[in-house]
């Protein structure tokens, strides 16, 4: 599998590309984020995840998206993400047959796909924006802000947070915390962090907290998700 992604000119998200190998692609874990995808010639959406999956793809095929922040996507979609949750749909479900053709075909033409894909999203985003409580909201929660502490914070009651979170990320804060840790945590045992000080580090009760979190979201034990040694 060879994947590469870069900073893309549409503020906080990335442009990413992958050939798949004979392997097969790689488990697809929660972060929080949605995308649109170029995959066999079609524009997709990839809503917001609550559970990892391993998409059906072809050893050899190319597939290149724009993978956006949490709470940018809405935006550009001009849908609530929780409409997309865990969802794979044609963009032509949701902007028409006619729109999802004729950009799909823009595309799959073009010698760089990324580049088009982050032009349709400016495009959007200068008439439609994210709710702007969303980037500091995903910020506070990915630093280990507790929701209650958050909603004082921005002035909200529970239930008004738990709703402008559906609508921005897919699911509502808890859900969202848990993700952004699970990500913070598979950040720093893939760094050679042991897995008992991961959990320290990052706010889990004990090891065997976080082995229960991983499992639960990822579908399978952290050690399936680190790199195996050559040795």
């Amino acid at each position: 599998m060879l994947y590469r992604q870069r900073p893309s000119s549409v503020g906080g998200a990335v442009v990413w590309s992958l050939t798949v190998s004979p392997a097969g692609a790689a488990r697809v874990l929660p972060d929080g984020c949605m995308d649109l995808i170029l995959l066999g010639g079609e524009l997709c959406i990839a809503g917001p995840d609550t559970r990892s999956h391993v998409p059906t793809v072809t050893a050899g095929d190319v597939v290149t998206g724009i993978r956006f922040p949490p709470g940018v996507a809405p935006a550009v979609l001009g849908l609530p993400a929780d409409e997309l949750r865990d969802l794979r749909l044609p963009l032509a479900d949701v902007w028409g047959a006619g729109t999802g053709r004729r950009l799909s075909e823009r595309l799959t033409a073009a010698p760089d796909a990324g580049r088009v894909l982050e032009r349709i999203a400016a495009h959007r985003l200068r008439t439609a924006r994210p709710d702007p409580l969303a980037a500091f909201v995903a910020g506070q929660l990915d630093g280990g802000e507790r929701v209650a502490q958050l909603a004082r914070t921005v002035g909200l009651s529970d239930r008004q947070l738990h709703r402008r979170c559906l609508r921005a990320f897919g699911y509502g804060p808890k859900t969202l915390a848990r993700i952004l840790r699970m990500r913070r945590a598979l950040d720093s045992a893939r760094a050679g962090t042991p897995p008992a000080d991961v959990a320290v580090e990052t706010g889990y009760a004990d090891q065997a907290h976080l082995s229960r979190e991983i499992k639960a979201l990822a579908g399978v034990p952290l050690s399936a998700l680190l790199p195996t040694s050559d040795g």
